[in-house]
């Protein structure tokens, strides 16, 4: 081979070489990373971000995200790490995203005044506010949390604000309780059957992994969340309404339980771009027939509630674009 040839072959691999680098180099500075605040590992929210990330990383090689959806305190934990930008979304209760966005009822909100910049993207399941005691605690009825150990859940859940509204409005405080326990969702349920708690809380989609736990494990029972606090925030709240636990859903449940609940939503900020917005939304509804079956509490989903549905911020912009494409809006 001439030394023509040899330099000529040497200038192509070399060419070859640097191009095949600066593909690698592009394709992976256009990769991009979403992280979607969820709630404790026992719960539901969990489950929606989680499959929410593996719906969108099917489609990684297409649109160029991976998605982690983490194990948090839950709604308030969430929209507080959006806010700051620790994450880029996350799930949060209908009446905790109206909170924020109005800078009202919680410490945290009230301190950093309005939220404007929040925005939604989805409602998905909704979520009954309930309550479980020991077979043996002699509760009945939600006034009858008086004097008893209750868990209170951990600071940042949703579950725990809004068991405070209702402290609030019944003028009640953590001196009514013999114990206000303060444990995380996914640890609530084994101190009900180890009898280090009387009462368990939780604003959850059913069936819940942690309510079968307690009602299986110790035969704990869902009590009823009625009266007339009850009903006046149902009354005065668009985000609240009026729930039912099936009969059959746990064992020893076989009427339904009437309480209240609200939905849980899906948020991100103004900040978070269009395209990733649009991404995220595309993954769930192209494909929600699949997002339906991968929990019980999915099964009854539909996009006319899911746009719709105990939303309070605005549309997110990426959000809008993938509804009027579907003609919903």
């Amino acid at each position: 081979m001439s030394l023509k040839n040899k330099l000529t072959i040497t200038l192509l691999s070399t060419v070859v070489g640097l191009t095949t680098a600066f593909s690698a180099t592009t394709a992976s500075a256009e990769q991009s990373y979403v992280t979607i605040g969820t709630g404790g590992q026992t719960g539901v929210y969990y489950v929606v971000g989680q499959s929410i990330c593996r719906l969108i990383n099917r489609e990684t090689k297409d649109h160029g995200i991976k998605c982690t959806a983490p194990s948090t305190g839950g709604s308030i934990a969430n929209i507080n790490a959006v806010r700051q930008g620790q994450q880029d979304m996350g799930l949060a209760q209908s009446d905790w995203q109206y909170h924020a966005l109005n800078g009202a009822k919680h410490d945290t909100f009230v301190s950093q005044g309005k939220f404007e910049d929040l925005r939604a993207m989805f409602a998905v399941h909704n979520e009954p506010f309930t309550v479980v005691a020991r077979a043996d605690s002699g509760i009945e009825s939600f006034d009858d949390l008086a004097g008893k150990r209750v868990n209170m859940t951990n600071p940042g859940s949703g579950t725990r604000g809004t068991m405070e509204v209702i402290m609030t409005e019944k003028g009640w405080t953590q001196d009514t309780f013999k114990l206000a326990a303060e444990l995380k969702a996914s640890e609530q349920a084994q101190a009900l059957c180890d009898n280090k708690i009387d009462a368990m809380i939780y604003a959850v989609g059913h069936p819940s992994g942690a309510i079968k736990e307690a009602t299986t494990s110790c035969n704990a029972k869902v009590i009823p969340v009625t009266g007339t606090v009850i009903d006046k925030l149902i009354a005065e709240n668009d985000f609240y309404a009026e729930a039912k636990i099936k009969g059959g859903t746990y064992k020893g449940t076989d009427k339904d339980i009437v309480t209240f609940g609200n939905a849980a939503t899906m948020v991100t900020t103004a900040n978070v771009d269009a395209d990733t917005v649009y991404q995220v939304v595309k993954a769930v509804f192209d494909n929600l027939d699949r997002f339906k079956r991968l929990h019980p509490a999915f099964a009854n989903l539909n996009p006319k509630q899911m746009i719709s549905n105990g939303l309070s911020a605005p549309l997110h912009e990426g959000a809008v674009r993938y509804y009027k494409e579907q003609g919903w809006m």
